[in-house]
């Protein structure tokens, strides 16, 4: 076989400038979010594992009801009513954005746009 050394040595690079994202990050340790949960309350207007996957269809719904159909009515789970508002319901448990908010979207690299209209809260120490 002709340029067998070349070959081989052509491969070996090869190989190694493809796996070199894994073994570069090899045995590092990546933040896993862990968003503050409210002490003190325990229920929301839906599961954990909805408000986890799908908080901002919600939102937007809401959004929506809210801005352009003008329906501001309570949202009621379990004799508890809710209000439709970010600020004035969802804030209400969730106080802190950079505790809550920012600690999974920081990690997933999605940067919501509800900031764009809404103020956020001054954070207490």
């Amino acid at each position: 076989m002709y340029d067998q050394g070349k070959v081989v040595t052509g491969l070996a690079i090869f190989v190694i400038i493809l796996t070199f994202p894994v073994w570069y990050n090899l045995g590092a340790t990546q933040h896993v979010p862990k968003p503050e949960l409210p002490k003190d309350v325990k229920k929301c207007v839906e599961t954990s594992a909805f408000m986890r996957t799908s908080h901002m269809v919600l939102l937007n719904q809401w959004r929506d009801e809210v801005v352009r159909d003008e329906n501001r009515k309570l949202v009621e789970v379990d004799g508890i009513q809710y209000t439709k508002s970010l600020q004035l319901g969802c804030m209400k448990c969730h106080p802190d954005r950079k505790k809550f908010c920012d600690e999974c979207h920081t990690y997933t690299a999605v940067d919501p746009f509800c900031w764009d209209c809404h103020f956020q809260p001054k954070e207490t120490k």
